[in-house]
């Protein structure tokens, strides 16, 4: 009999959990005690893990799917019962949503009480089950290790997501004597299927203005190279959603038309309007709605680890159902070789990268004050080199970057499209400096979602976190404002009052710094990306062309 098969005698169950969680290779846990899950933090003590304690549960939700995210294996956050797990059901639901794996534990009351109206008693598996690809309660102590395994499989496996287990106070505290599990790793699909491939190569190569359009999880480091090999031998003309960043290298860039999502005024959609054959690799409708870029005038085919999410604008003809990186290279042996693209789509690429150059060249004498969108996603792409990660908050900033900041390395920017969720990038970014603490990480915002999960600074203190936060300053929730205006002609419940942010980092030992004048941008970006350690930045923003953001916008106009 193998020997990790055999009963076990443990002193409490918590132990159990924490010996799962080694098992699994979990480095570290997010989270804030309470009474109904404090065994587990005890057990812990005794662990490998080490223990983050965060200044509040959501954003150890957030912590723990960026950590996903990066490596591939779910990150974990501990949470006590009642509205310790009710403050995860954002960061749960941006996780489901953005593929990111994350195991969720969650305490609960005894057994006995849970049909009372009793302290802190809630049905958390029942909040949980909509936002989460996994939502069970342990309801004996034997089940620990089966659950624990299934919450990890489910989590990571096919299009990852959230999985949450709900821990009663009695089956964590009280001994019990289980089997261990040993680690069963999630197995992996093979490609699809030959005849499937051989008919979609044909489409391919009778077609006339073919595009692809890759989505979040073409992002996954081994499905980005198979995408990179394809590339290299059709040279297709692509475009992305914004969770697909870097998959594009340099060598490919001229046939890229930019990252498409929100409003449909891009290159990409361009070349997705006039495409007879349209290829969506990893992508979900949840990261760009398709009645905005699917005319229905195109052959769809959707290739994915999981068959198509059925909309009335996504229907694809075919479907390539299997690994992605593995059906990518066979279909790639099945193509003629290199497209010779239309004047049509040339014309588009060509302007897309006449645009690029402009930005390039003119963005950095761009001279007033508060700052131009543009000028700053230039400052800031002089920083975010090969070896940095940006993690992105929500906002009109999101926008600026995601169509006009470069990226060559997968998961090199970290953005929420499915949820949009505010708040996200200083939490992610401090898991992020986690996983690499050698690298620098940068975090952006607004000063809108940088007070969702400010708390955090102190987290990132007390790690020592290797990241620069800057807030794009207009006081008020600007992205809200646009529409607003273009619905309604006037705003409405957006404006906020200011903060002194270099004096608020400096409260929380961080490093603060403000750019006060037009001239600055450049040389305290520069001091505050080479501080080791927090460092905040605050820039004033000047919004004033975000209407444009919802036309089609020519950079040449702005500069």
């Amino acid at each position: 009999m193998n020997h990790e098969n055999e009963m076990q005698e443990w002193k409490c169950g918590a132990d159990l959990v924490v010996n799962h969680l080694e098992q699994q290779g979990v480095k570290q846990v997010f989270g804030i005690p309470g009474a109904k899950i404090d065994r587990v933090f005890d057990s812990l003590e005794d662990s490998t893990i080490k223990t983050i304690v965060v200044r509040h549960e959501a954003n150890a939700a957030f912590m723990a799917g960026a950590i996903g995210r990066l490596t591939g294996k779910a990150g974990v956050a501990l949470v006590t019962s009642g509205p310790g797990c009710s403050n995860l059901v954002t960061g749960l639901a941006t996780a489901t949503s953005e593929g990111d794996p994350v195991v969720a534990i969650g305490g609960a009351v005894k057994r006995a009480d849970s049909l009372k109206i009793t302290h802190q008693s809630m049905d958390t598996v029942s909040i949980f089950r909509p936002v989460t690809k996994f939502s069970v309660e342990v309801t004996a102590a034997s089940a620990l290790p089966e659950v624990m395994g299934n919450a990890f499989r489910t989590a990571e496996f096919g299009r990852p997501g959230a999985a949450f287990v709900s821990l009663p106070q009695d089956i964590i505290n009280e001994p019990v004597t289980s089997r261990i599990l040993a680690h069963q790793p999630c197995p992996v699909n093979g490609s699809a299927r030959t005849e499937d491939i051989v008919e979609v190569a044909a489409l391919l190569n009778k077609a006339r203005n073919p595009i692809l359009l890759l989505g979040l999880m073409a992002s996954q480091p081994a499905n980005a190279e198979a995408v990179r090999r394809l590339l290299r031998h059709s040279q297709l003309p692509v475009t992305s959603t914004y969770q697909a960043a870097g998959v594009i290298d340099q060598a490919h860039f001229d046939r890229f038309a930019g990252r498409v999502g929100l409003f449909n005024n891009q290159a990409g959609d361009k070349l997705l309007q006039q495409a007879d054959v349209i290829l969506t690799v990893g992508y979900s409708p949840v990261e760009y709605d398709p009645a905005l870029w699917n005319s229905g005038r195109a052959t769809l085919i959707h290739l994915d680890v999981l068959p198509a999410e059925i909309d009335v604008a996504y229907q694809p003809e075919k479907e390539l159902v299997g690994n992605i990186a593995t059906t990518l290279d066979e279909l790639t042996k099945r193509l003629n070789g290199s497209l010779i693209m239309t004047a049509q789509t040339e014309a588009v690429l060509e302007e897309r990268c006449r645009q690029r150059r402009d930005l390039a060249n003119r963005a950095e004498r761009m001279s007033g004050f508060a700052i131009h969108p543009l000028r700053l996603v230039r400052a800031m792409q002089d920083i975010v080199n090969s070896d940095v990660t940006l993690c992105v908050d929500m906002g009109s900033f999101h926008i600026w970057i995601a169509r006009y900041l470069y990226s060559f390395r997968t998961r090199q920017i970290l953005m929420s499209n499915g949820q949009q969720t505010m708040g996200v990038a200083l939490p992610w970014a401090i898991a992020a400096a986690l996983v690499n603490p050698h690298q620098k990480v940068v975090s952006v915002s607004g000063d809108g979602g940088f007070m969702q999960s400010s708390m955090e600074l102190e987290t990132a203190v007390r790690l020592k976190s290797n990241l620069l936060h800057i807030i794009w300053v207009d006081n008020g929730y600007n992205m809200v404002e646009i529409q607003e205006q273009k619905k309604y002609h006037r705003p409405s419940g957006v404006s906020f009052g200011p903060i002194d942010f270099k004096m608020y980092a400096e409260s929380f030992g961080a490093k603060g710094f403000a750019v006060e004048s037009a001239d600055e941008l450049t040389t305290k970006l520069h001091q505050a990306m080479d501080v080791a350690g927090p460092a905040v930045i605050a820039i004033p923003v000047d919004y004033s062309d975000n209407y444009r953001l919802m036309e089609e916008l020519n950079i040449s106009q702005l500069l």
